[in-house]
């Protein structure tokens, strides 16, 4: 089944390790007996402030783990990318680092286009130079389409936004076009690493994939207003905090995929590897879910009311209905599915959030918490 020699423990570069994907698939593969290597410099804190560190999960993997490796390093930084590939010269790369806000790329577009382009350049060509029998899986998503998906007809229910054309009756294909619609800076910057992650598939034969995610989640995400649509809705309800509803009626839906679910994926293609594919990687529509809908489940589970205000303004670019179509995925890597069902996902996210909001509250100083 492996690609490493007989004997030898195969070997796993994963960007933003610290991260929500990155972190599940150190986990995943370090339990299947992989050496891992984990790239992270917490940028995310940098992004994001205090409440997106993902320094308590670094600390979580090297307890948890048996071999796996921390390596702080920043994908913008080319010397020491190549580097590290050269040195390693791993079986799989997965490239899950990446600035991932709309509103914070539009503010810092250096630094959004310098992480998502520049640093998955960094990646392919040192996995070109020293590796390139590797599989690089790249974390890509659904904003590649950019406001395509809202040129759909749609019907208005009375939680929900849904699809009116029976056509896509299992959600958006890959067969949809990337161009001539409003991506935003983020958009732009991640639709130009998955076409050169394809590029280097097809151009260089390398054996790589394009995972166009839709809302990757779990009870490892750190999730913020600006990213991390139903982690943070979640957070918002434990700590009941005010939840901001930006446009569509609070009837914008989101298709959720759990961690695992996206790790196995890579699992698979690892082992059927072929040149530049390309997958939407989503809930589907069993795992959809609209704000309004996700709010009602949050109360159930929690006791605790939903705060939140209404602005009456979309953000630009935003999918007001996006559900993938897990049709090809499913043909082409026979044997995966959906395993973690919505329920699941807000079971996880719950616990995680009120067994983490009780250990910050004995962490702080005795008179912080009178």
């Amino acid at each position: 089944m492996g690609k490493g020699s007989v004997g030898q423990m195969k070997k796993l570069i994963v960007t933003g390790s610290s991260g929500l994907i990155g972190s599940e698939v150190v986990t995943y593969f370090d339990e299947r007996g992989w050496q891992v290597f984990g790239v992270d410099n917490n940028m995310r804190a940098d992004f994001f402030g205090e409440k997106g560190d993902t320094r308590w999960n670094q600390q979580r993997l090297t307890a948890a783990c048996r071999n796996f490796t921390h390596h702080e390093v920043d994908v913008r930084d080319r010397q020491r990318v190549l580097e590290l590939v050269e040195t390693v010269r791993p079986d799989l790369i997965v490239h899950a680092a990446a600035q991932p806000s709309h509103d914070l790329a539009a503010s810092r577009p250096f630094d959004d286009f310098d992480v998502n382009a520049g640093g998955t350049l960094n990646l392919l060509e040192a996995a070109r130079r020293y590796s390139p029998d590797a599989v690089f899986a790249h974390m890509s998503t659904n904003k590649v389409y950019g406001d395509r998906p809202n040129t759909i007809e749609l019907v208005e229910q009375e939680t929900r936004w849904d699809y009116a054309d029976p056509v896509y009756a299992n959600g958006i294909s890959e067969a949809m076009s990337i161009d001539q619609s409003k991506h935003s800076v983020f958009g732009v910057s991640k639709t130009s690493a998955d076409v050169m992650v394809q590029e280097y598939g097809r151009y260089f034969g390398m054996k790589t994939v394009c995972l166009r995610g839709g809302c990757l989640t779990g009870p490892n995400h750190s999730g913020v207003e600006l990213h991390g649509f139903l982690s943070y809705l979640i957070r918002c309800n434990v700590e009941e905090r005010e939840y901001s509803i930006f446009g569509y009626k609070g009837k914008q839906v989101r298709d959720n995929i759990h961690a695992h679910d996206v790790a196995h994926c890579i699992e698979m293609f690892y082992e059927r590897p072929t040149s530049g594919a390309v997958f939407n990687l989503g809930g589907g529509r069993a795992n959809s879910v609209s704000i309004l809908e996700a709010f009602e489940r949050v109360e159930q589970l929690t006791g605790k009311p939903m705060r939140y205000h209404y602005v009456d303004e979309a953000r630009s670019g935003d999918h007001i209905c996006y559900i993938s179509d897990l049709s090809r995925i499913r043909h082409t890597l026979p044997g995966w599915d959906i395993t973690r069902s919505l329920d699941d996902i807000f079971d996880e996210i719950v616990a995680s959030w009120q067994t983490r909001l009780v250990g910050a509250r004995h962490a702080l100083p005795l008179q912080q918490t009178k």
